[in-house]
């Protein structure tokens, strides 16, 4: 979970994000399942956007995912929608990074998260999270022309399956100012949501995130 941005991040049109556990709760509603990503949504209290939250295997050890979300640099070359990404701050637990998406429906948005992480271990290998939070008193100024995301909270959970492989669950409430109808924003973040994993997907079979 990057970061998406750990990020990691990446932000997605029009939907909201935050910390769940790694099953769905009871009040979450199954939206979609697609190419092995099952993805749930509900109401957020106090907005008309929706939380959502996708469960998918990734076929790579959580360590080479968690190095791919912590690739954040390399974000605008690989991560859907994402223009520009730098670092502003990094030490071993947190990462305080600009991005810059462009949604291409709507004009571009940017934000300043800031990304904690953290890792423990548990039955089959060890886990780790990433979770962000806006920043943007610490970021760059607004851009004229660039709508400035304030509310953005997400999270990769990375869990080790028993074959070698890592159980991802990514959480996203954020609201990025699209106006709309409901049916709008849930085919926006869905379809963003299911980019998103075929994009990790993809960049953990680089060697590169292999071998650190």
């Amino acid at each position: 979970m990057k970061t998406t941005c750990v990020l990691i991040t990446i932000l997605l049109p029009g939907i909201a994000l935050s910390l769940f556990g790694a099953e769905p709760a009871k009040d979450w509603t199954p939206v979609k399942q697609t190419n092995g990503v099952a993805i749930y949504s509900r109401p957020h209290s106090g907005s008309h956007l929706r939380e959502f939250k996708a469960v998918g295997e990734i076929d790579a050890a959580p360590k080479t995912v968690h190095n791919v979300l912590d690739d954040v640099e390399a974000y605008s070359s690989f991560m859907p929608y994402t223009k520009e990404c730098r670092v502003l701050q990094r030490n071993h637990n947190f990462i305080l990074s600009y991005q810059r998406v462009s949604p291409k429906i709507v004009s571009d948005r940017d934000y300043t998260l800031r990304i904690e992480q953290k890792s423990w271990p548990v039955e089959d290998g060890l886990a780790y999270l990433n979770r962000w939070e806006p920043a943007n008193e610490h970021g760059p100024a607004q851009t004229p022309g660039v709508f400035r995301v304030t509310e953005c909270e997400g999270s990769w959970l990375l869990e080790p399956t028993r074959e070698g492989k890592t159980r991802a669950t990514y959480s996203i409430f954020t609201d990025s100012g699209i106006s709309g109808p409901a049916f709008l924003h849930n085919t926006i973040s869905t379809t963003g949501i299911s980019k998103l994993f075929a994009a990790v997907r993809k960049q953990a079979k680089n060697p590169k995130y292999q071998s650190k």
